[in-house]
């Protein structure tokens, strides 16, 4: 079981972050990888718990140290990455890291890890699907949702780099899914 890993990538608004939260709860070998970024928590966030916030001039040293699995900006100006010291932390614990990553950081992990990791792509039934999900939130602004919707139509063509793909129609089904994937992948 050390050494392995569980890759989730997903368009915003996909019911990705629902489907994690779930698995963690329900496998108990899964620990949650905390991933770092550049920007400022939101309200109700914590370093070390939500992400790991890191200035931007110690991020970008940390790339240059190479103490990054993979890392991205998302957007520009705004990094997000695996600390490696991440992934170290959860496998002398004896855990299987599950990841939550950009559709780039993703496939370059499962480039790394082959067969010891589990890329799975949770794709919406549609965008206009994902497009009303993401305005039912009511968190983003028009142009937020704009930005996200023309980001998703880019990530969904990564979907064919990862091992599984869940639709996710209906949430329960997809978390049931998720689970029988996440449970044989940890089995083997």
């Amino acid at each position: 079981m050390a050494g392995k890993v569980i890759i989730f990538s997903a368009p915003s608004g996909s019911g990705k972050t629902t489907i994690i939260q779930t698995l963690i709860k329900k496998v108990p070998d899964l620990s949650f990888s905390i991933s770092a970024t550049n920007r400022p928590p939101r309200k109700n966030e914590k370093n070390g718990v939500d992400y790991y916030f890191i200035p931007t001039e110690q991020f970008r040293k940390k790339i240059n140290n190479g103490e990054f699995l993979e890392w991205e900006e998302v957007y520009k100006g705004t990094y997000y990455g695996t600390l490696k010291s991440e992934i170290d932390r959860i496998n002398q614990n004896g855990k299987v890291a599950l990841l939550d990553v950009d559709v780039v950081g993703g496939t370059n992990i499962k480039k790394s890890y082959g067969s010891d990791a589990l890329a799975i792509f949770i794709k919406p039934p549609s965008l206009q699907e994902l497009e009303k999900r993401l305005r039912n939130r009511n968190t983003d602004s028009e142009a937020i949702i704009q930005k996200r919707l023309a980001k998703a139509e880019k990530e969904l063509g990564y979907a064919r780099f990862f091992d599984q793909i869940i639709v996710n129609n209906q949430l329960e089904e997809a978390c049931h899914e998720a689970e029988l994937l996440v449970k044989n992948f940890i089995s083997q």
